[in-house]
């Protein structure tokens, strides 16, 4: 009896170490599937029709020297290539772009812990697993896939991952760059049919500090399409082999924000001092304030405020 008794206590706990090493005795946290549309009155960076930022507009990314020196030289129309018009973005785009996410578990067969949260819901990236069984990161010299790498743990009910080994993508969708060396951490938060996602990005090539970006969320009805469709390349004007770009002192929209909101230049061009509050009194004596965007007689819209947006006030 006792030594039937030992044989299965050592098969209990042989049982055990090996269901905890599945993922059994690893918390769950909360329930993060479903489908998931963006709010976008907070941080669209822009207005509706565009929902885009000026093309330079780089206030409050702390931009280091290339990095605003790579910005000032890439043209709006690269996203118009034949070469780039199917392309993906990185995972950024989650808290960058203006769309939904589709959030679903895929389990262990046997345990039913969950080993990957799989996030997608739009054309602009590709579908990326959150891996949760504890997986090293790979080598930095390994490939970088368009889904990067992500790995996640639950602390209490946020679901924190860590994202490496991301393709060239953006900080803003006004193509402030990303390198491939950039990391992004992630906070996914559950409050009830509320999600907010925070991400703080760390990026040794075009950012000074980190550049922290929040979006939020809300549980849908209407369950998003969790695949990409397919992509065909047309002519958005750009030929085949042309990559648009601008000169050092040629970006034709470097004052465009200081003309339309008096905001000066040096706030413009971003970096890590446009942050912080303080930095308003240094631009105080430089700000000029607009003139107001009042109809008169024959004033047409994109005659004041910023053009093709803004009609005038009657």
């Amino acid at each position: 009896m006792w030594r039937v008794t030992g044989i299965a206590i050592v098969t209990f706990a042989l049982t055990s170490v090996s269901m905890r090493s599945q993922g059994l005795g690893v918390p769950e946290g909360l329930d993060l599937s479903g489908s998931w549309v963006a709010r976008n009155f907070t941080d669209a960076l822009g207005n509706p029709p565009a929902m885009e930022p000026t093309p330079v507009d780089f206030l409050g990314i702390p931009l280091s020297e290339a990095g605003r020196a790579a910005a000032l030289s890439t043209s709006p129309s690269q996203i118009s290539m034949p070469e780039r018009m199917c392309d993906f973005y990185p995972p950024t785009y989650i808290v960058l772009g203006p769309a939904g996410l589709k959030i679903w578990p895929e389990s262990e067969l046997r345990t039913g812990a969950t080993t990957a949260w799989i996030v997608s819901g739009w054309t602009a990236y590709a579908p990326f697993p959150i891996f949760m069984d504890g997986r090293p990161h790979p080598s930095k010299y390994a490939p970088h896939p368009k889904t990067g790498f992500t790995t996640g743990t639950w602390v209490d009910d946020v679901l924190t991952t860590s994202t490496t080994h991301m393709e060239v993508g953006i900080l803003r969708r006004n193509l402030a760059p990303s390198s491939d060396l950039a990391t992004m951490t992630t906070r996914f938060s559950r409050h009830g049919d509320t999600l907010t996602v925070t991400a703080r990005i760390d990026d040794p090539v075009n950012l000074t500090e980190p550049f922290y970006l929040t979006r939020t969320f809300v549980l849908g009805k209407t369950p998003l399409n969790p695949a990409s469709w397919p992509c065909t390349v047309g002519d958005e004007g750009v030929p085949k082999g042309v990559v648009p770009h601008y000169l050092p002192g040629q970006n034709p929209f470097l004052d465009e924000v200081t003309r339309l909101y008096g905001i000066p230049v040096e706030a413009v061009l971003g970096g890590s001092e446009t942050m912080y509050p303080e930095f308003r009194r240094k631009i105080r004596e430089k700000y000029v304030r607009p003139e107001p965007c009042v109809a008169k007689g024959g004033t047409r819209a994109g005659e004041c405020g910023r053009p093709g947006l803004y009609p005038p006030v009657n």
